[in-house]
């Protein structure tokens, strides 16, 4: 070969070489760029479990029972139990005061008057004037025992409580358009709670109501706040029934939300918030459907909105705050992650790490 050839056909090696260079940097550059899967999850798990210490006893709890539910670890059973400790001595508070003459009054007004005085907040509290009371019966006596039973317990004055909450009606507050308007998501649990506790059935009325509210022809009205406040009691429907992430739901029973959410899937991508996304693509994981395209979908939105400096998705105005971010959080984990099998309780009372440890005022289920 002569040199000439020989200097020619190094040159265009050499020349290939440097084109296909910045091609494959170029990729990596933006395989780095995109997380996978795992890499959110532990970096989200990793950022919440160094600092859940520091966390108020809700959002703690909050954590413990989801991580609980979705992995049956016992290493979670301690930051479930602190929960069970904040509920047991709200509801002794509550519970035991109910035949107290004009406790349930005052204390219901306390309920309305710590909601906030931002534009939600005024929604909710003039959607509330017709029912002072329903705020006191549901959010504060249905939550907190419906909680306990969660855990296969009774807590205290719960005879007195069961027997209140049988007598109060509360089919009007929950069927009302201007409350379903404020709070869809939050009625929904009570809807729930009542009847997991066997103090009212209003399910059907409920459902009815809310499809009054929102029908599907009426989208295009709906503004984003609207849209939302839609998907936020649609997704909670199916966390309902599950009793939170305890059991699979039936798919058929719920075929008219998740085939709605595969309808607007854009729309929901597009206006959503990052809390409201994962709780759609867990929606399928519940029915038992996580193969539909849905869920793909949510995960990698929910991946995009990941911040790895941070080790967390941030808030809709960038704040990285773990008190307020901790409930999306772990709702992307959640999404990210979902096992094969759902675990009920955490029944305390079987558990070696805590069954000694149980609160003195409650009472193991019979």
């Amino acid at each position: 070969m002569s040199p000439t050839l020989k200097t020619s056909l190094l040159s265009l090696a050499l020349f290939s070489i440097t084109a296909i260079t910045p091609a494959i940097a170029a990729k990596s550059d933006l395989e780095l760029d995109t997380p996978t899967h795992q890499q959110v999850y532990d970096g989200i798990k990793s950022n919440l479990e160094d600092h859940l210490y520091q966390l108020p006893p809700r959002v703690q709890g909050h954590y413990g029972i989801r991580q609980y539910r979705m992995t049956g670890n016992d290493i979670y059973a301690n930051a479930a139990l602190v929960d069970l400790y904040a509920v047991t001595e709200s509801q002794a508070f509550y519970a035991c005061q109910l035949d107290k003459p004009g406790f349930i009054d005052t204390e219901a007004k306390k309920a309305i008057s710590v909601l906030g005085k931002g534009p939600r907040a005024k929604a909710r509290k003039k959607a509330l004037k017709p029912f002072p009371e329903f705020l006191f019966y549901t959010d504060v006596l249905l939550r907190f025992s419906s909680r306990i039973d969660e855990f296969g317990l009774t807590g205290p004055c719960n005879d007195k409580l069961i027997s209140t909450l049988k007598k109060a009606n509360l089919e009007q507050g929950l069927t009302d358009k201007a409350m379903i308007k404020s709070w869809a998501a939050q009625l929904i649990n009570y809807v729930y709670w009542a009847k997991q506790l066997g103090v009212g059935d209003y399910l059907s009325s409920y459902k009815q109501a809310f499809i009054e509210v929102y029908p599907n022809e009426n989208d295009h009205k709906l503004s984003k706040k609207q849209f939302r406040n839609k998907l936020y009691g649609m997704t909670h429907f199916i966390f309902a029934a599950s009793e939170y992430y305890q059991h699979q739901v039936d798919a058929k029973e719920f075929d008219w939300i998740l085939k709605y959410f595969e309808n607007n899937i854009e729309r929901i991508l597009k206006d959503a918030t990052d809390d409201i996304i994962a709780e759609v693509g867990i929606s399928f994981h519940l029915a038992g459907l996580s193969d539909n395209k849905v869920v793909s979908l949510t995960q990698n939105h929910i991946i995009n909105a990941y911040d790895p400096k941070e080790q967390f998705i941030l808030s809709p105005m960038g704040n990285p705050d773990m008190v307020m971010g901790e409930h999306r959080n772990v709702l992307a984990m959640m999404l990210l992650d979902w096992p094969k099998e759902l675990h009920q309780g955490p029944y305390f009372h079987k558990i070696k790490a805590t069954k000694k440890y149980l609160p003195k005022l409650v009472e193991i289920k019979q």
